[in-house]
């Protein structure tokens, strides 16, 4: 398992601050585990907690069923919003898998990230490995790269 990112992801920062997320030991395996799961498509989930701590994975159906790209169901969105309401959780962030290439926002994944106020999280299981980088992004850009600690 490696956290880290690549020299082009680096090039694409606006904000050179650290910043650091906490994943528990079981919500890490089992997005491993998921991603594997569905391999070769693309999945997906919502990460959520409080106070950069993520404590559950709620898991989404990707409708494309594509290895490229992924959208969540929309009853699965309306139904995390309304467990995380009922639970006094928050959304940290959104996640999805790159079966086969690395863990840092495509063209695609970059256009598509319209909520300011949540974080990306790419799991790359290219080549055997697991890279689970996470981002934020504003108008199509990379603006910060956060690090992200299994406790």
């Amino acid at each position: 398992m490696r956290f880290g990112i690549t020299q082009k992801v680096n090039d694409l920062f606006t904000d050179n601050t650290r910043y650091m997320i906490i994943i528990k030991q079981q919500v890490w395996e089992e997005i491993i585990a998921q991603a594997k799961r569905e391999a070769p498509e693309e999945s997906c989930g919502y990460l959520i907690g409080n106070d950069d701590v993520i404590t559950e994975n709620y898991k989404m159906e990707n409708i494309d069923h594509s290895s490229e790209h992924f959208s969540f169901a929309p009853k699965d969105q309306f139904s995390a919003i309304r467990y995380v309401r009922s639970k006094g959780l928050q959304i940290i962030g959104n996640w999805h898998s790159h079966p086969v290439s690395p863990s840092r926002p495509s063209e695609e994944d970059l256009r598509l990230a319209n909520d300011p106020d949540i974080r990306y999280f790419i799991l790359s299981l290219a080549n055997g490995d697991t890279v689970f980088n996470a981002f934020t992004v504003r108008q199509g850009k990379v603006v910060k790269k956060e690090e992200v600690t299994v406790e």
